[in-house]
């Protein structure tokens, strides 16, 4: 039978099916924390490779290079030096805020199995916390608070985008697991 408490649905959105394939939230999940990850790649790659090509331009003038193309060469690989260091530097917290973010508000939508702006806005309180715990307790309500800003219009957007859909992931959940288990029951 279908999960009925949120533990099992919780439970059920990291198990495998037949097909050994996970659950949609789940596959997501992983594709948001890439996609977040690349767009802080770029995000943080992109201005660091202007800067540091004009940084390089600046402090060459009195080498010598062997040609244009070698000046040009020389310049071209300071400023992937620096998109590939300050690209991963975004990359990685922007991945990881994305990500967390994601978790947080699928698995509460997962557990009290509806979606609503009030998961994201807890969402957004809880990783605004967590990346600005470090920072002591004026850091963690700061966080919070700006989290919390921020989860509520993302939510709003996205359950916005899902009303246009015609079906949320919840319907679409609840429909597939009922139609699963019915099939199920009349192969029984």
């Amino acid at each position: 039978p279908p999960p009925q408490t949120g533990w099992e649905r919780l439970r059920e959105l990291w198990q495998r099916d037949e097909l050994q394939r996970f659950p949609e939230d789940t596959v997501n999940l992983f594709k948001a924390a890439f996609t977040a990850g690349v767009v802080g790649w770029l995000y943080g790659g992109l201005p660091a490779f202007a800067s540091a090509r004009k940084a390089f331009i600046e402090r060459s003038h009195g080498e010598l290079f062997q040609n244009r193309a070698d000046a040009v060469q020389s310049a071209h690989r300071a400023g992937l030096r620096g998109f590939i260091r300050y690209g991963w530097r975004w990359s990685w917290r922007v991945a990881a805020f994305s990500t967390i973010f994601n978790m947080v508000s699928t698995g509460l939508s997962v557990y009290r199995d509806k979606t609503t702006i009030s998961n994201f806005a807890a969402a957004g309180g809880f990783t605004g916390g967590l990346f600005r715990m470090h920072l002591g307790l004026q850091g963690l309500a700061g966080g919070i608070v700006f989290g919390t800003a921020f989860g509520i219009p993302a939510g709003g957007l996205l359950l916005a985008l899902q009303g246009l859909t015609g079906e949320t992931l919840q319907e679409k959940r609840n429909r597939e697991r009922r139609e699963l288990y019915e099939q199920k029951l009349a192969e029984w």
